[in-house]
């Protein structure tokens, strides 16, 4: 999923730039500086004198200083790039309301930490808290630096994680950040992510994305079908068939084959529509053979098969890598290169505050049952050293810290695609009347796909959603403008 997570921003980012140079040309990019912070390298310890350097953007195209608003992009678990401040419909609503516009990267991803900083002693100080902190401190170094003052509203917006923090920073800090935008944000914890897979096996039944119940059950029957190959000691023809780079001998990498081919309908789920490798449309053609029907068992493992060979193809992977001893030795890997990587970062966080471990043993799966969570756990004690017996009272104090999905927030517009997994961990309902919290509910949608400038190709319910999203930042700051002006009266 990393590699299919940052081959999707690494097209996104190219759209962008081409849109961009078609658009405004060059000129664009002289708008945008970049600067580094150093930040307390522990929020809470006042004695400890270190700091790490914090990358962030500014872009001021659009800015009427001094009274206009700010929008800030908060970084999540990888690095930020100069489009994060120059594309996006943030960036769309910041023309509109002539907005100063900021993208702070997260502590220890990207180029935000200290040659040394991965190191497990290290990532202790690698956690949201610290995040939420680093935030309220940038806050501070920005209204110093352009002279803002209590007239400059300041909106948040992230996606995935990042929504997470843009929902918790306004729960947190609400006299910095006057309203959040949360796009597919995971507020709830969970140690076994089993959800995410059942969602996946919906989605994958969905007529309106290109899916059927045919392509399911195809999919079902492939995976049942690769599992009986290895279970009669077929390593070996598994291996050539989905061009392995190893064979999978013992069961660590045949579980990894299992990850990884699920990896491919997962992804493909989350970043449906997306325009990246393959939408759910693709997949179901391939598994149905186009007609909509398939055969027995083995003409699904066909089916699979020639999957797997469109993937490697699509992403330019001679061999599909299911080492898991290669994985876990790149998960230990501490170099500063490392940091535009995210793996051994993201993965500390899941094993120390959130879990999220996409598990595959309810029979609701459509996978392989061999995904398990203690095997998907064993990660964290053998890359970190971290006890899998304290995964579930880390999970559970981070719900408490920030209320799961019944956040402690207000003015928070949670946003979700109707086919994202990730949904499932979110807020997807209105809390009642007179809260301020409100939802977006957007079908047939992916993962995040309302932060994406508009196409001509978006669907209905996703051109109508941002457009409410423009509504809610709308009544934000004629609200925050007038409560200034009932404050001067």
């Amino acid at each position: 999923m990393w590699r299919i997570r940052e081959r999707v921003r690494r097209v996104q980012l190219q759209n962008a730039k081409q849109l961009l140079l078609m658009q405004a040309g060059c000129q664009a990019f002289r708008h945008v500086t970049e600067g580094k912070l150093h930040q307390p390298l522990d929020h809470f310890n006042p004695q400890d004198p270190r700091t790490f350097p914090q990358r962030f953007l500014v872009n001021e195209a659009f800015w009427r200083n001094p009274d206009g608003p700010v929008f800030l992009y908060i970084g999540g678990e990888g690095p930020i790039f100069e489009y994060d401040v120059l594309a996006g419909h943030h960036v769309d609503m910041a023309q509109q309301h002539s907005a100063l516009l900021l993208a702070l990267e997260h502590r220890f991803y990207g180029d935000s930490v200290n040659p040394d900083g991965l190191k497990t002693e290290h990532l202790a100080h690698l956690s949201s808290k610290q995040a939420l902190a680093d935030l309220a401190v940038f806050h501070q170094y920005i209204s110093g630096s352009f002279n803002l003052s209590h007239g400059n509203t300041w909106i948040s917006f992230g996606g995935s994680y990042a929504g997470a923090l843009s929902a918790w920073f306004r729960g947190k800090f609400p006299h910095l950040v006057f309203g959040a935008v949360a796009s597919s944000a995971p507020v709830r914890a969970t140690l076994d992510f089993s959800a995410y897979t059942n969602t996946v096996g919906l989605s994958l039944t969905n007529k309106a994305v290109g899916g059927s119940v045919q392509c399911l059950e195809a999919v079902q029957k492939a995976f049942t079908a690769v599992e009986a190959q290895l279970m009669v000691g077929n390593a070996s023809q598994v291996a050539s068939d989905f061009g392995c780079c190893q064979t999978p001998k013992n069961l660590d990498d045949q579980i990894e084959l299992m990850q990884n081919l699920a990896d491919v309908f997962m992804g493909a789920v989350q970043y449906n529509e997306e325009g990246v490798y393959m939408s759910i449309s693709d997949l179901c053609k391939v598994m149905t053979r186009q007609n909509g029907t398939y055969e027995k068992g083995r003409d699904a493992y066909n089916s699979l098969v020639k999957l797997a060979q469109i993937y490697r193809s699509i992403t330019e992977e001679p061999c599909l890598d299911i080492s898991h001893e290669k994985t876990l030795r790149d998960l230990m890997d501490t170099s500063p290169h490392a940091g535009r990587r995210s793996e051994r970062q993201w993965t500390y966080q899941t094993c120390t505050e959130f879990g999220f471990f996409q598990t595959c043993e309810e029979n609701t799966c459509p996978f392989s049952g061999m995904v398990t969570l203690q095997f998907q756990t064993e990660v964290c004690s053998s890359v970190f050293g971290i006890s899998q017996h304290s995964l579930p009272r880390r999970v559970a104090f981070t719900n408490t810290y920030y209320g799961g999905d019944s956040p402690h927030t207000h003015r928070v517009l949670y946003v979700n695609g109707g086919i994202d997994p990730w949904k499932e961990l979110s807020v997807i309902q209105d809390r009642g009347e007179g809260d301020e919290d409100q939802v977006i509910f957007i079908e047939d949608t992916a993962h995040c796909a309302d932060m994406m400038s508009r196409r001509l190709t978006d669907r209905r319910s996703l051109k109508t959603a941002r457009l409410e999203v423009e509504t809610r930042v709308s009544s934000w700051l004629k609200m925050a403008s007038q409560e200034r002006m009932k404050k001067r009266l």
